[in-house]
């Protein structure tokens, strides 16, 4: 085993047991996590140290001292329906009472605002009152009309902490969180700062643990509901009367309660951002650039590196907007349950970047599975996540990898060890493949088009067990281990014409979300740039609703060039092209499969239905243009061996390069990644596989175990 470029989780009580497994796997650096420390036997046994902080944690006694410190939200209650002319709403119902408290402050209540959902329309002030006595608003109301209120709220415990305590069990403080937009806050942050760094000298590493924001995670108070709302990339969690009167003075308006909460919705990032979400986010990101690297500079003064884990705080650190590398950081730690991740983490401009592998070292799973307790399985768990890391891992490189946790729970899991042997072995492997040079990528050049663009490059919002529903995310995750180099763009990126190296755009969502486009697609510019690229040989993947749009002559707005559309219910009294599948030969592979829906149909009978159900187009591919142009339409996209082979193979094909067959296996449960003098076989399954590649004009194979990786020498066969 090769050794390095690892981090093990340590824990003081358990010295024996970290150093034997610190040796085992070849670690380089020890590090605490939440709720351990590091014993002096471990400090001092010649290994590199990363500590954990999160800026904003850590001092309760402080924001005691200072009420106001504390950070806030805004709370949309759920819809009541007004059955007299006179409603009681209690803001708290349904909210978690130990996350938040409300802020009634003469500041905070000018943002508070009551909601006609019915009509969708503003409450004027003087027809509702907030009693504080009992915690509601009274509002005079058009009786059988639903009303909501929105209100900024204290969070009172931090949300990791609260997750940590929870899954757990712990049995201590509740941690709450400072909002270092307050200049005195900021001072008192930097000051603690400075002291820290002087008291721990054996800290090589800061590892910021997120910086100021966390994602936004409301709980619910019925355990059957208990997370109401959740989104990794979400900018919820930003606000206070200072920071939105500040706004206001720099970009010329108001923001108020409703630009947040959205009709109860929120800022989800699976909805098309508006403006003024937008401008919000530039507002933050402003700030939080400047506050995050005033606080490098003092770990950097002290002679240390500061790291930074992404996965709880989004906020300001957005890793694709251009502005990340101000900050200074000198690595990056991501944690990772799948490729599409690996592949986030991968292209962030940063000296080092690490991903930390999952299960995690607690009693359960993000999920609430068994792990480390009784009827866990944390070696196959470990295996399963690898396998999708590793797809990923052979198409970019990551520098180092690592573990979170509490080691004193892989006691007693042998099977644990045995896998992380394995999955250190070939990460290591990996990397120093990636050493000998890029590895090989074929000439179609993928563009994912969405309302975020290049923002949401390899994501949409959470990881892969959040966001599951989501067709786009399992696209992506196909992707993450193709040869193909994959951009992201935004419609704005294509109005004008689309750029000249993209040979396809893939555009998959639901209606009216990010991902499909929504209102964008009114935009009769984008229609026409798009049409005429695809009738001058580009090539236009549609997945689910893609250009969905409603009111105009087809549902979805490039009907026309995929040769489908949907039927919402407005065409019940039209005929229907009948049709024959025409399969193409060794195009869609056995097992792979589209699940239907039953209101697709054809535009005009031209284009070739590839696969069907009970008589619904499942996949379509219609020749769009005289320059070689074509439209490719699948229902509905899941992530798996045959479908992944079947996603290619259609670029291929659409895009002429299908007789190209460099570097691809055989065998759709095995993929192939071509180095400058090594091809690698991979085995995705949990049975052996035998595959084959032809590269040039030699034939490589390969017999593998269950999710086995074999190394072949180029030049030597």
């Amino acid at each position: 085993m090769m050794k390095g470029n690892f981090t093990l989780p340590g824990e003081a009580g358990h010295e024996k047991l970290t150093l034997e497994l610190a040796k085992r796997w070849g670690a380089d650096v020890i590090r605490d996590s939440d709720g351990t420390k590091l014993s002096e036997e471990i400090l001092r046994a010649g290994y590199d140290i990363y500590s954990t902080i999160c800026p904003i944690r850590e001092h309760n006694d402080w924001i005691r001292q200072n009420p106001r410190a504390r950070q806030q939200t805004f709370l949309c209650t759920a819809p009541r329906t007004a059955g007299s002319p006179r409603l009681i709403v209690r803001l708290m119902d349904g909210f978690f009472k130990e996350q938040f408290e409300i802020n009634d402050s003469a500041a905070a209540m000018k943002y508070w605002q009551v909601y006609d959902r019915t009509t969708d329309t503003l409450v004027d002030r003087d027809r509702w009152h907030y009693d504080a006595d009992e915690g509601t608003i009274v509002i005079h109301t058009v009786p059988w009309r639903q009303y909501t209120a929105s209100f900024l709220a204290w969070r009172v415990w931090e949300e990791i902490s609260m997750y940590n305590h929870t899954t757990n069990n712990w049995d201590k403080e509740h941690l709450m969180q400072l909002n270092p937009y307050l200049p005195d806050c900021r001072e008192y942050l930097e000051n603690w700062l400075k002291d820290w760094c002087a008291a721990n000298p054996d800290t090589n590493v800061v590892r910021f643990t997120s910086l100021f924001y966390n994602f936004a995670w409301i709980w619910g108070s019925n355990a059957r509901n208990r997370h109401l709302f959740t989104d990794w990339a979400s900018y919820d969690f930003t606000v206070c009367p200072e920071a939105l009167d500040d706004f206001a003075k720099k970009y010329g308006y108001a923001l108020c309660a409703e630009d947040f909460v959205r009709q109860g919705k929120y800022n989800a990032t699976h909805r098309v951002p508006t403006q003024k979400k937008r401008d919000w986010m530039d507002f933050c990101g402003g700030f939080v650039r400047d506050i995050g690297k005033g606080l490098i500079d003092i770990v950097h003064g002290a002679g240390k590196k500061a790291y930074v884990f992404y996965d709880d705080s989004w906020v300001g650190m957005e890793p694709y907007n251009g502005h990340f590398e101000e900050f200074g950081f000198d690595g990056l730690i991501k944690c990772v349950f799948s490729g599409y991740e690996v592949r986030l983490c991968a292209d962030v401009p940063v000296p080092m970047r690490e991903i930390r592998f999952h299960p995690y070292l607690f009693p359960v799973g993000l999920g609430g599975a068994a792990t480390f307790s009784p009827g866990g399985q944390p070696g196959q768990d470990a295996l399963d996540y690898w396998i999708t890391a590793r797809r990923a891992l052979l198409r970019a490189k990551i520098e180092r990898c690592g573990l979170g946790g509490y080691l004193s729970l892989t006691q007693g899991y042998p099977d644990f060890i045995q896998a992380m042997d394995t999955i250190l072995d070939e990460f290591r492997q990996i990397a120093a493949l990636h050493d000998t040079g890029a590895p090989m990528t074929l000439k179609p050049r993928v563009g994912i088009l969405h309302a975020w663009g290049k923002l949401r490059t390899w994501t949409l919002s959470g990881h892969f067990h959040e966001t599951d529903r989501h067709t786009l995310i399992h696209v992506l995750e196909s992707l993450s281990g193709m040869p193909f180099d994959v951009e992201f763009l935004s419609f704005d990126d294509v109005r004008g014409g689309v750029p000249k190296n993209i040979n396809v755009i893939i555009n998959a969502g639901a209606a009216g979300d990010a991902w499909s486009g929504g209102e964008h697609w009114g935009d009769a510019d984008l229609i026409e740039a798009l049409t005429c690229w695809v009738h001058n040989g580009g090539v236009f993947m549609g997945i689910g609703e893609p250009s969905a749009y409603p009111g105009r002559h087809s549902f979805l707005r490039m009907a026309h060039v995929l040769g489908v559309d949907i039927d919402n219910g407005e065409r019940a009294c039209h005929g229907r092209w009948q049709f024959e599948t025409e399969p193409i030969p060794s195009l869609v592979p056995d097992g792979a499969h589209i699940a239907p829906r039953a209101d697709v149909v054809l535009t005009d009978g031209e284009a070739m239905v590839l696969a069907a159900h009970e008589g619904t187009p499942t996949i379509t591919l219609n020749m769009a243009g005289r320059r070689g142009g074509v439209g490719i339409y699948l229902s509905n996209f899941a992530y798996g061996a045959e479908n992944t082979r079947l996603l290619m193979n259609l670029i291929l094909y659409a895009t002429s390069w299908n007789t190209i067959t460099d570097g691809i296996s055989d065998n759709p449960n095995v993929e192939c990644a071509v180095f400058p003098h090594t091809v690698v076989f991979a085995n995705n399954a949990a049975t052996p596989q035998r595959a084959e590649c032809t590269i040039g004009d030699k034939t490589y194979s390969a017999q593998m175990p269950p999710f086995g990786m074999q190394c072949l020498n180029m030049n030597r066969i």
